[in-house]
């Protein structure tokens, strides 16, 4: 039996005191990755917004939000590379089926 693509949906938030060089190509790692393990259907740049509540004493952050089509398996790894990558303050991947 084929796998299904799933439809999903992502938002991570970049510490905007990295510059614009740095935030751009962290957005761009993520494009690529999705885009290697699935097809993205929209990229959405927030740019920089005040948050809800601080984070490492932070009141602001860049959000960039994808939606995007891949297999079920992938969203897990998303998540791994999320937790590793210097720069990323938050991020949720939510699946829109």
């Amino acid at each position: 039996m084929a796998k299904v693509n799933g439809k999903y949906e992502t938002i991570f938030i970049v510490n905007p005191n990295l510059g614009e060089e740095a935030i751009a190509g962290i957005v761009e790692k993520f494009k690529t990755l999705i885009e290697k393990h699935g097809t993205i259907e929209s990229v959405d740049d927030w740019g920089k917004r005040r948050m809800a509540y601080e984070i490492n004493d932070l009141r602001e952050g860049y959000y960039t939000l994808i939606q995007f089509e891949s297999l079920p398996s992938f969203p897990a790894e998303l998540d791994r590379v999320y937790k590793i990558t210097d720069g990323v303050m938050r991020s949720i991947i939510i699946s829109r089926d």
